[in-house]
Formats: C-alpha cells, sequence, structure tokens
C-alpha cells in the first residue's frame, strides 16, 4: 500500500473513531456531560442560568418520556409493559414506542387515532417524532422534546424565555401578567409566569391542535391547558417541573406528569434542524416544515 494510502486510510480510522465517540458521549450526556463541581455561583429558582455555562438536562436515558406522578393520580401515557420503551445509545436494542391505550384519560377518539400509529409502528413503519421532522413541539411536549441536549433559562424582570437547545425550540413566558382576552391559537400558545415561594408557576392556553402531548403521539384539542411547576430539588442539582394537563376534549380527567433535568455546564450550542435531511431511504416519513414565501 502507498505511503500517502496508509496515511489516509489512519487518518480516517481515527476521525471514524473520534465522530463514533462525540455521537456516543452525545446519546449519553445524562450520565456525563458538564463539570458541575466547577460551578461557582448557586443557583434559585428565580435565576436558573447564574451564568452562561448553566444549563439542564434529561437526568435519565428516557428523558424524553415524562414520569408519572408519585400519588398514583392518573399519569402520562406510557409503554406497555410487556413491550417498554428502550432509547438508543444505552447497549441494547432500541425500540419505537408503543402507546398503552388503556390509560383510562384517553377519550375514544384518541384511543382509535393512536391505535392506528401503533399499527403502523408494529408493521415496521417509522413513527413520527416531532424532534425528528422539525416541527415545533408545543406545551407539553416541550417538556420531552429532547433527551440529550439541554435547556436554558434567561430570565429577567417580565419575561422568562427558556430554549431548548435542540432545532432552537424556544419559549417565552410572561410575568406577573394575566392572559390575553384572545390569545389565538399557535404552536406554543400563551405563557404567563408567576413565583409561588420556591417554585416557578407556568400557565399556557392558546395552543393549536397540531403537536401531541407527548412522544407517544398522544393527540389533545385547542382547548388544552397546562400548568407548569418548576422547582429546585436535590440541593439545586435537579429541577423538576410538575405538569398538570386539562382538556375535556382528548382526556376524561385532567393527568399529571413529571420530568426532571439535572444541571451540567454546557453553554448555549447553535443546533439548527437539517435543511436539507430529505433523503427518506424510502420511509413514509411527515416532511420537514417547508416556507413556501419568504417572511419579508
Amino acid at each position: 500500500m502507498p505511503g500517502i494510502s496508509r496515511i489516509c486510510l489512519t487518518i480516517g480510522i481515527a476521525c471514524a473513531a473520534g465522530a463514533f465517540l462525540t455521537t456516543a458521549s452525545a446519546q449519553n450526556n445524562f450520565l456525563n456531560d458538564g463539570n458541575i463541581a466547577a460551578l461557582a455561583k448557586d443557583v434559585s429558582i428565580r435565576d436558573l442560568a447564574p451564568d452562561t455555562m448553566t444549563s439542564w438536562v434529561p437526568d435519565r436515558p428516557t428523558g424524553d418520556d415524562f414520569l408519572p406522578p408519585t400519588d398514583g393520580s392518573p399519569g402520562p401515557v406510557m409503554s406497555p409493559q410487556n413491550r417498554p420503551y428502550v432509547p438508543n445509545g444505552g447497549g441494547r436494542q432500541p425500540t419505537y414506542r408503543i402507546a398503552d391505550t388503556n390509560n383510562p384519560i384517553l377519550k375514544p377518539w384518541a384511543i382509535e387515532q393512536m391505535e392506528k400509529a401503533n399499527a403502523e409502528v408494529r408493521a415496521g413503519k417509522v413513527p413520527f417524532i416531532v424532534r425528528e421532522r422539525c416541527w415545533p413541539a408545543g406545551v407539553p411536549g416541550f417538556t420531552v422534546y429532547t433527551r440529550v441536549q439541554p435547556i436554558h433559562f434567561y430570565e429577567g424582570k417580565h419575561e422568562i424565555t427558556i430554549v431548548n437547545e435542540l432545532n432552537t425550540q424556544i419559549r417565552h413566558v410572561y410575568m406577573d401578567v394575566p392572559h390575553s382576552k384572545n390569545p389565538g391559537h399557535t404552536w406554543y400558545g400563551e405563557s404567563v409566569g408567576h413565583y409561588e415561594g420556591d417554585e416557578l408557576v407556568v400557565d399556557t392556553i392558546g395552543l393549536n391542535d397540531k403537536t401531541f402531548v407527548d412522544n407517544y403521539r398522544t393527540p389533545h384539542t385547542d382547548k388544552i391547558h397546562v400548568i407548569e411547576r418548576f422547582k429546585l430539588i436535590e440541593g439545586g442539582n435537579i429541577l423538576q417541573a410538575t405538569v398538570r394537563v386539562e382538556d375535556p376534549g382528548a382526556f376524561n380527567m385532567p393527568w399529571t406528569g413529571v420530568q426532571r433535568w439535572k444541571r451540567i455546564a454546557r453553554p448555549l450550542e447553535e443546533y439548527l434542524c437539517e435543511e436539507s435531511n430529505a433523503g427518506f431511504y424510502n420511509y413514509d416519513v411527515a416532511p420537514i416544515p417547508t416556507a413556501l414565501k419568504a417572511d419579508f
């Protein structure tokens, strides 16, 4: 083998190995990403980002699922016990989600819609996953949008901006003001917030019905009402959100889901959705959002 070829091959293997390790690290950053001990500044519920390095990443491999409430009250849709969701990056064969439609919160029309999606997964089709198709997550889907990229808080006097690094999903929470009389219906609705003791309470209405509440493709109507209570636990190293969802058009009763993020040291990175990702390899998938005309 000519010397130049051996060099190229060696460099290629090294680059491939580096890419693999980087990907593996990203997939497992819920295990080790950022040095918390290096963070000198304390966080509080009114200051979740005391410096440019503080961010929050789901604290477990299945961080893109809600956790059920600990009090046994109605909770989110989960996987059936005999067919659990297994994410990638953990050394096991990953699976696509199958929704447990026996959850009593679901209206019949929602069950019917979700069972069609379940049947497609069982048939080997690739399901719709909002982050993979670059669509807005909505609320409360934003809370379980990703499991490896962090969220960042920018707290001002009159507004809190929450940025999910993946695909640069952004929420605006307007502080200490009432809801608008006619908020309309948009992807992220209208969120207003206030502090109650050691909690940040965010109340969201005015959502459209184009999103799902989770990654099990659980639908909702435009009457959905979401209240999130953010609280620091475990000495400020864990941020927990208790999410209450009401939607009499889609759910038989209000239900509650829980999300937790751990504090890490990582600045905000630009992470745009891949605009040229149009090669579907013969998969029947939802198209990536495309602007048909300029905004200016």
